[in-house]
């Protein structure tokens, strides 16, 4: 069987997991860490947030498990020394030799290769491990601006990294440092300015609307 021809659920060991992008924001993985510990003695809240977004993965040689979306959630269950996780599997291909795969993972626009400035990689610089991502705080400006209506998820791959880099243009890095709530106030503006309308899960400036 080459792929599956829908996504199907099952719980797989974090253990498994192999990130598909070279960062994650930090500030986020806190965030979701945080919601986690709260949801600790409420299984069914726990079970029902950890549903709502699946960690989508693709299956790879050496029964791998390529996260390529919800890279944060997995970070943060991995933290909080969680064991297994519901995900949805979006491709099966760990039939395939290692050459074939990472051709597959191309041109299904499954990898982020992009540092934490911006900077296109190989893919040997893909870490190996989920913990091992570093951290790119335009990622989390981009995550927090989401969450706050600025722009709705999109299904374009690696949708709030298109966003960071639109961010990253416009708000100098010593700013997001100092003074992260006001950017994330900044990024508000920006994300529903015209500037902005090419980019996937764009609002406009109907504040009305809102981000799922």
């Amino acid at each position: 069987m080459n792929s599956v021809t829908a996504p199907r659920h099952e719980n797989i060991a974090l253990s498994r997991l192999r990130p598909t992008q070279l960062t994650v924001g930090m500030l986020e993985v806190k965030h979701k860490r945080r919601r986690l510990r709260a949801l600790e003695k409420r299984p069914a809240e726990l079970v029902h947030f950890i549903l709502e977004m699946p960690i989508r993965v693709v299956l790879g040689p050496g029964k791998r498990a390529y996260v390529i979306d919800h890279h944060h959630l997995g970070l943060a269950l991995l933290k909080e020394k969680f064991i297994t996780a519901p995900m949805q599997i979006e491709a099966d291909f760990s039939h395939l030799p290692a050459r074939s795969f990472w051709r597959k993972m191309r041109a299904g626009h499954f990898l982020h290769l992009v540092n934490a400035k911006g900077v296109a990689k190989p893919l040997r610089s893909l870490p190996k491990d989920l913990q091992c991502l570093k951290d790119d705080p335009y990622r989390s400006l981009a995550g927090f601006v989401r969450s706050a209506g600025g722009f709705a998820k999109a299904p374009a791959p690696f949708c709030e990294f298109l966003w960071a880099d639109f961010f990253r243009q416009r708000i100098s890095a010593k700013s997001l440092r100092k003074r992260f709530d006001r950017c994330v106030r900044k990024g508000l503006k920006l994300a529903r300015s015209p500037h902005a309308a090419h980019l996937p899960g764009y609002l406009g400036s109907n504040t009305s609307k809102r981000a799922k």
